[in-house]
């Protein structure tokens, strides 16, 4: 196709995109700029496109992914919080904080305790992943397939829920608790 066919073609079809746009955009202005900005994306690249596809299928492909691009600009962009206003008020003096070491003793004895209660066959890739191994530096590492990996590591964590489940949030369901982790 020479690059007279190809721009023709694009013209052809650009009649098409602005409704497509304004449907993306919800604003006429912004349409207008999505369907421009879409047409020099095709022109610039017109030798990636494969003569015998779908020109008009191409060009709403450019134009979705431009509209997702722009779209993630803009929300990464506003999405900046500034919290200096927050930290002005802020308390940092040492004289104000209480830490209780009992309760947070307690709770690191009774996971040590739940950890050490797992079979070794369990309790040994759970820390191997706890400690930041991947499943198949794991797998690799005790010479057991990476879904046998995968298995042992979801059943400690089921069992350490159950064991643990005294420090669940009040109103929370073992359900909830299981959900949570797996995040």
């Amino acid at each position: 196709m020479t690059s007279l066919e190809f721009t023709s073609q694009v013209q052809r079809i650009s009649l098409t995109l602005r409704p497509a746009a304004l449907n993306l955009t919800r604003d006429a202005d912004d349409a207008k700029d999505l369907v421009q900005e879409t047409l020099l994306k095709a022109l610039l690249n017109k030798d990636k496109f494969k003569a015998g596809t779908n020109l008009k299928a191409w060009l709403y492909t450019i134009m979705r992914n431009t509209f997702i691009n722009n779209y993630n600009k803009i929300t990464k962009r506003s999405s900046n919080i500034d919290s200096t206003e927050y930290f002005q008020y802020f308390n940092t003096d040492q004289n104000y904080i209480t830490h209780n070491g009992a309760t947070s003793d307690f709770v690191v004895r009774d996971i040590n305790e739940a950890i050490a209660s797992l079979g070794t066959d369990y309790r040994t890739p759970f820390m191997m992943y706890y400690i930041g191994y991947k499943y198949l530096e794991i797998a690799e590492k005790l010479q057991i397939p990476i879904g046998t990996v995968k298995n042992r590591i979801h059943i400690a964590r089921k069992d350490l829920k159950a064991a643990l489940q005294v420090y669940a949030p009040v109103g929370a369901s073992a359900a909830d608790a299981s959900d949570a982790v797996e995040d």
